[in-house]
C-alpha cells in the first residue's frame, strides 16, 4: 500500500481478511480521521468463512515455522524492522491521519515497533532454559522452551502499530504464527502494517499465513477468543472487554494475556523537584490527548505545596496548544471520535456534580478551522479523591488533583482504585522512594520514581495488576507467554531411584 493514500481524501477499502484477494462487498466499518471527521478507510467485517480460513492457515504455518531455528526466525524479524525503519515517516503519517497523534508521537510509535524488532532479534539467540540440580544420583534435570502455537492478538486504537509489534515480533521469534484483530478505529494503520509484514514474509520465504489480519468489531474478537486453535489470546482494551475475553478463553483452558484499563496516579512530595514534576505531570496527563493506558489521571500533591503546584500546572494547561497534530507547535491533537468527546464532557459534568471544580480546560475547540474535528482542551479538576468519577478511567485528557497529608495516606489513595497499571512518585526522600517501591508501596505493575507514568521503554515488561489484567508484554521475560515450558529429566545411570525416597521393589 502507498502509505500516503487517504491524505488526499481517497477512501481506502480494505478486505475483511488479509488473505483475501479483494473486497467482497460485505458489511463495512468506517474509520474516521479525527482531525476533521471524514472517512479515510472502509474495512469489511471478516466473514465466518474467512475467520475459519485464517485459523486453518495459521495452524499450517505454525507446523512449519516451529521447526525453523530461532536465529533464522530472528532474521525474518530483522527484515521486518529494516523495512519499518525505511518507511518510518510514511507509517507515522498514517497514524497521524487515522488516530490523530502529533507527528513526534506518531514517529515515536513507529520507532517503538523498530526497537521491538531489534529486541526480538537479540532474543532469538537467548530463549534460555535452566539446568536444575536433581536429588537423584546420575540424573540431570533441565527446562526447555518450545513454540506455543498460533497466537491471536487483539489491539486498541491508541497504539495501532506498537502493541501489535510487542506481541507479534516476540511471537514470531518464539516460533508462533499470528492472527491480528486490530481496532475498527485504526483499520488503515493495520492495513499499512500488514502489507509491510506480508511483503517481507513473502520475500524471505516464510510460510504462507504466518502473520494475518482479520478486520471487524467485537464479534470477530469473540470468534478469536473462542477458537481452540489459538493457544494464546493477547487482548488490549477496556477492563470490560478483558473480562469477556478471559471468560471465553478460560472456559476452553486457553491462555490469555490481558492489558486493560489504567487509573494512574502521581505523588508529589514536599521534597520533589517541582519543575521536573510539573513537566512530567503535564506530558503524562495530556500526551496522546489523554488516550494512553498509562495516562496520568490522578495527581496527589502534599498539602503544604499543593496550592502553588496546582496553580503552576493550571497555568501550563492554559498555555497548551491544541490543534492540528501535523503542525510542529501542536502539543495536543484530537480525541479519537465524537463518542470520546462526549464521554469527557459527561465525566466533567459528573465531577462538578460531585463537588469538583474545573480549574483549567475542559471545553471544545472549534476555532481556527478545527470545528469539524474532535478537539478538547485538556482539563485539570480539583476534587475529593473519593469521588465516584475518580474511581473509573475516562479515556480522555482529564487530570483530577487531590491533596494529601502524610505519605502513607498518599500511597493508600494511589492504591485505592481497582486498576493497577502505572504509578509515579516525585520525591528526594530516600525513605519515601524505598517505601514506594517496596511490597507495601505501589501496587501497580509499573512504579516510577522522578519520572511520569507514561512513556515506558520496550526493555521492561509492560503491564499491571488488579483490573489491569495481570499481563506482561514487550521486554524482560515477557517472551515466555508465547512459549510452552517442558521439564526434562535424563537418567544416565544403571538404577531407577525414585524421588522423595519412595521405594517400589519388585519381588
Amino acid at each position: 500500500m502507498d502509505e500516503q493514500r487517504g491524505a488526499t481524501g481517497e477512501v481506502v477499502r480494505i478486505a475483511g481478511w488479509s488473505g483475501a484477494a479483494a473486497c467482497t462487498g460485505g458489511a463495512t466499518l468506517a474509520s474516521l480521521c479525527p482531525m476533521d471527521g471524514r472517512i479515510v478507510a472502509l474495512a469489511e467485517v471478516a466473514a465466518p468463512s474467512q475467520i475459519a480460513a485464517a485459523e486453518a492457515l495459521a495452524a499450517s504455518a505454525f507446523a512449519v515455522w516451529q521447526l525453523v531455528p530461532a536465529p533464522a526466525r530472528g532474521r525474518l524479524v530483522a527484515a521486518i524492522g529494516a523495512e519499518a525503519r525505511a518507511r518510518k515517516q510514511a507509517l507515522a503519517a498514517v497514524i497521524t491521519l487515522e488516530v490523530g497523534k502529533t507527528v513526534s508521537e506518531a514517529e515515536g510509535e513507529v520507532q517503538e515497533w523498530i526497537d521491538m524488532c531489534d529486541f526480538a532479534v537479540g532474543l532469538s539467540r537467548q530463549l534460555y532454559g535452566l539446568t536444575i540440580v536433581s536429588e537423584r544420583p546420575q540424573h540431570r534435570m533441565m527446562e526447555q522452551w518450545h513454540p506455543l502455537g498460533p497466537v491471536a492478538v487483539i489491539t486498541a486504537f491508541n497504539f495501532p502499530m506498537a502493541v501489535f509489534a510487542w506481541n507479534a515480533m516476540l511471537a514470531l521469534v518464539c516460533g508462533d504464527s499470528v492472527v491480528w484483530k486490530p481496532s475498527e478505529k485504526a483499520s488503515l494503520c493495520a492495513h499499512a502494517v500488514m502489507e509491510l509484514v506480508q511483503e517481507v514474509c513473502r520475500r524471505e520465504g516464510a510460510p504462507e499465513g504466518l502473520c494475518q489480519c482479520l478486520y471487524g468489531g467485537a464479534e470477530v474478537g469473540a470468534a478469536l477468543a473462542a477458537a481452540p486453535v489459538y493457544r494464546l489470546v493477547s487482548a488490549t482494551g477496556s477492563t470490560a472487554m478483558g473480562r469477556r475475553v478471559s471468560a471465553v478463553v478460560g472456559a476452553r483452558l486457553g491462555r490469555s494475556l490481558l492489558e486493560l484499563g489504567g487509573n494512574n496516579a502521581m505523588i508529589v512530595a514536599p521534597s520533589a523537584r517541582q519543575e521536573l514534576a510539573l513537566r512530567a505531570a503535564l506530558f503524562s496527563a495530556v500526551g496522546t490527548a489523554g488516550q494512553r493506558c498509562t495516562t496520568l489521571r490522578r495527581l496527589l500533591v502534599q498539602e503544604t505545596i499543593a496550592e502553588g503546584f496546582v496553580e503552576r500546572l493550571a497555568a501550563a494547561y492554559r498555555s497548551l496548544r491544541v490543534g492540528d497534530p501535523r503542525e510542529p507547535s501542536t502539543l495536543v491533537g484530537p480525541l479519537i471520535d465524537e463518542a470520546a468527546c462526549a464521554a469527557m464532557e459527561q465525566a466533567l459534568g459528573e465531577a462538578v456534580a460531585q463537588g469538583g471544580r474545573v480549574i483549567a480546560g475542559g471545553s471544545r475547540v472549534r476555532e481556527g478551522g478545527l470545528g469539524g474535528g474532535f478537539y478538547m482542551r485538556p482539563a485539570l479538576v480539583e476534587i475529593a479523591a473519593g469521588a465516584a468519577v475518580v474511581q473509573r478511567e475516562t479515556f480522555a485528557p482529564i487530570l483530577y488533583a487531590h491533596r494529601y497529608g502524610r505519605f502513607e495516606e498518599a500511597v493508600a489513595l494511589q492504591n485505592g482504585v481497582s486498576q493497577g497499571l502505572s504509578s509515579a512518585l516525585f520525591s528526594e526522600s530516600l525513605s519515601e522512594m524505598e517505601h514506594f517501591l517496596a511490597q507495601s508501596g505501589s501496587d501497580c505493575g509499573i512504579a516510577n520514581v522522578n519520572l511520569g507514568t507514561s512513556g515506558a521503554e520496550i526493555g521492561g515488561a509492560f503491564g499491571g495488576e488488579k483490573d489491569t489484567g495481570g499481563g506482561r508484554e514487550s521486554g524482560s521475560d515477557a517472551w515466555k507467554s508465547y512459549m510452552r515450558r517442558t521439564t526434562n529429566t535424563v537418567n544416565y545411570g544403571d538404577t531407577l531411584p525414585l524421588a522423595q525416597g519412595v521405594r517400589f521393589e519388585m519381588e
